[in-house]
């Protein structure tokens, strides 16, 4: 398992060191191997919430800090091991997509000139490209993006596969500079302001999470999760101040509304890589947190802040579909739809029920797979057309009928159709919230369905949109490449495999978020 984290943080390593294009393909062979290594993890077996012990399928404990009392301690089992495989090929796809395209670095050129020009502004032009042309290279070359994109994966598999709370916050962390780094360099004309603003706010949820990390262990005298799940031996009341402080430090992760403003900026000023990258696996760190953490070490102030959790998730369905809906363009649309989709997970969640705990986890798995695939394609489309916005774009069926195919199967998937992976994560929020019974949370759940049918509103309006009407635009070139019919296929594939086989997923996380419902007294 050890393995699994230090491949691509030796691939990292490689990937920043070799020349570029060796640094590249040495990164995306790491990349792979580490997905080969994930897969075997699993095990047909159960993982076991008890007062005194977690039994995951494969566990590594080894001392860390004697002096502290901190364990290097990893584990997975069917909660984990889900993320930790769609982390994996998310990280392989977006590696090998760089061997094809690596994005240049965002420094528009306008801005580039005036830095360059002297301070009386005399400096000859033609004299300031040519720096210009041997400073770019420099800034952000493509071996570079691949180490980053391997150092992300290291902080995002050690998040999942963490059974020690210090250990969780450490690998939370590691993500954060990487990230910056990634929409900072290669971001867009704004990619500054929204690199600046995506730090701000997860540094603010980072003190959350250190503080709760820290009222935690000081209480309960150890870091380990597995003896902390349940609640351990922690009084109400440093369960509630724990869980407020962890939930909101996880909804910014998330993000959550009304935590989620740095989300779009981000999206959109990100290259397509980071925005896979971001959506399909990073933001997941926060909804797992809540439910490994959260829920499992703090079950009575989850119990305690259900009925707010609840009321939340269900503003940021509607929230979110609303503010799509007046979206004009493309990766900001999609950012946003992000929130309300997470707004589901979070309501299954709130249930603290099996079938709500069950949704979020397929919730998570479908959203990483979808919204991965839809941000390639949007990325897609702005390569071609050379803008994102809504108004220039329009008939993609007459140019490009391919892309236009598979953007509208993505849509359609994200808008949870029966029979693809998105339906059943907010089918299964809105079926534990009714189950959940009383007043409260029959309305979510009927809002909850409201907002669905919000969602499909600004779904079908970006098709109309992108895809129908006339040509407005040139789309250059109009066709696929082979290495994007290679990077989508798999999320293609996994879409509809899970949409029609939830059991792929739902089968072996059933047995430990029974057990772990059991465990919090819900």
């Amino acid at each position: 398992m050890v393995a699994v984290l230090a491949v691509p943080a030796a691939g990292a390593l490689l990937a920043a060191f070799l020349p570029s294009r060796a640094g590249q393909v040495a990164g995306t062979v790491a990349a792979a191997v580490t997905l080969a290594l994930s897969v075997p993890l699993y095990r047909d077996s159960w993982f076991s919430y008890g007062p005194a012990a977690v039994r995951p399928w494969h566990e590594v404990d080894l001392t860390w800090v004697p002096g502290l009392d901190l364990r290097f301690h990893l584990g997975v089992d069917g909660v984990s091991y889900p993320l930790v495989v769609l982390t994996g090929l998310l990280t392989l796809l977006c590696c090998a997509y760089t061997l094809w395209r690596a994005p240049a670095p965002g420094l528009s050129r306008s801005r580039s000139l005036r830095s360059l020009a002297a301070p009386g502004g005399r400096r000859d032009p033609a004299s300031s490209l040519r720096s210009l042309d041997r400073i770019l290279p420099a800034l952000g070359r493509g071996h570079t993006l691949v180490a980053l994109l391997l150092v992300i994966e290291v902080g995002i598999l050690g998040t999942f596969l963490a059974l020690d709370l210090v250990l969780f916050f450490v690998f939370f962390e590691v993500v954060l500079l990487p990230m910056y780094a990634v929409i900072a360099v290669w971001g867009g004309d704004d990619r500054a302001h929204a690199a600046r603003k995506f730090v701000l706010y997860t540094l603010f949820g980072s003190v959350l999470l250190l503080v709760g990390v820290f009222t935690v262990v000081v209480s309960a005298g150890t870091a380990d999760i597995v003896a902390l799940t349940g609640g351990g031996e922690l009084s109400r009341g440093t369960q509630i101040a724990a869980f407020v402080l962890l939930a909101i430090a996880f909804a910014v992760k998330s993000p959550l509304w009304p935590l989620h403003t740095w989300l779009p900026d981000a999206h959109t000023q990100a290259p397509t890589v980071g925005s896979v990258i971001l959506a399909g696996v990073l933001l997941k760190m926060g909804t797992y947190g809540l439910i490994r953490v959260g829920v499992g070490v703090a079950p009575e102030g989850a119990r305690w802040a259900a009925p707010v959790l609840g009321i939340l998730a269900v503003a940021a369905i509607v929230a979110g579909s609303l503010v799509c809906l007046a979206q004009t363009e493309i990766k900001r649309l999609i950012a946003y739809s992000s929130v309300g989709h997470m707004g589901f997970v979070l309501l299954g969640i709130a249930t603290l029920t099996t079938t709500g705990i069950q949704a979020a986890l397929i919730g998570n798995v479908a959203h990483g797979v979808i919204t991965g695939l839809l941000f390639f394609l949007a990325g897609a489309i702005k390569e071609r057309a050379h803008t994102g916005e809504l108004a220039q774009l329009g008939g993609l069926r007459e140019q490009s009928p391919w892309l236009a195919g598979l953007l509208a199967f993505a849509a359609i998937a994200s808008l949870g159709l029966p029979g693809l992976a998105g339906f059943w994560g907010e089918a299964f929020a809105v079926v534990a919230s009714l189950d959940k019974g009383g007043p409260l949370w029959t309305t979510l759940a009927a809002v909850a369905a409201v907002g669905g049918a919000l969602t499909a509103a600004y779904f079908l309006r970006l098709l109309r949109r992108v895809t129908h009407g006339p040509a407005v635009g040139v789309l250059d070139p109009p066709g696929l490449a082979r290495a994007e019919v290679a990077a989508w296929a798999p999320l293609v594939l996994l879409a509809l495999v899970v949409g029609l086989l939830p059991a792929l997923v739902l089968g072996m996380a059933g047995d430990p978020v029974g057990a772990l419902v059991e465990a919090v007294g819900s």
